[in-house]
């Protein structure tokens, strides 16, 4: 008997140990959730700052009203004269992307057949390359699949509704800033 009351007191030391081990220095910091521990690596004991806004227009996409197109993030902004985002959204790229820089809406069509025979709207160009023209548009059966790669297009496809925003936001002259 007096061997499992000598173990069960180790047991209990060793875990008071370790939650004194854990514990914040200043138990007056509340975390930041209900129930949450407080998370380490904090050197005050409080929470830690949050992670950047992933939907935060990218730095490098200049100044005032544009269009802010992320290559990598297969993400639009449409940015205020303030530099506020009024609307993001995610896009499916083609197989022929605009290289990094900014451009201006050279032209725009209410209703076409893309290069990839399917109907479209609020079609945006503002760049070519690879003797292809680069726009944004909606294809009017609101899909956005994935293009063929074994042709070179150039309809970055977005939901309907963001190509009914867009269209109103980017007019010819409009300024579009694509970043990798």
């Amino acid at each position: 008997m007096a061997g499992l009351t000598a173990a069960a007191v180790a047991a209990v030391a060793f875990l008071a140990y370790q939650a004194s081990a854990s514990a914040p220095a200043d138990l007056s910091v509340k975390p930041r959730n209900p129930g949450a521990s407080v998370p380490s690596g904090s050197p005050t004991g409080g929470p830690k700052r949050p992670a950047a806004d992933p939907l935060a227009v990218p730095a490098a996409s200049g100044t005032g009203e544009r269009v802010v197109y992320a290559l990598t993030d297969r993400r639009v902004w449409l940015v205020d004269a303030k530099g506020k985002a009024t609307r993001t959204f995610a896009v499916m790229p083609s197989t022929v992307n605009p290289l990094p820089g900014a451009y201006r809406v050279t032209s725009r069509s209410g209703s076409v057949r893309g290069s990839d025979g399917v109907q479209i709207e609020h079609v945006v160009r503002f760049a070519n390359n690879q003797d292809v023209a680069i726009g944004f548009s909606a294809a009017v059966d609101g899909s956005t699949p994935a293009p063929d790669p074994t042709k070179k297009t150039g309809g970055i496809r977005m939901k309907r509704a963001d190509g009914d925003a867009l269209w109103t936001f980017a007019v010819i002259g409009a300024k579009v800033v694509v970043v990798a």
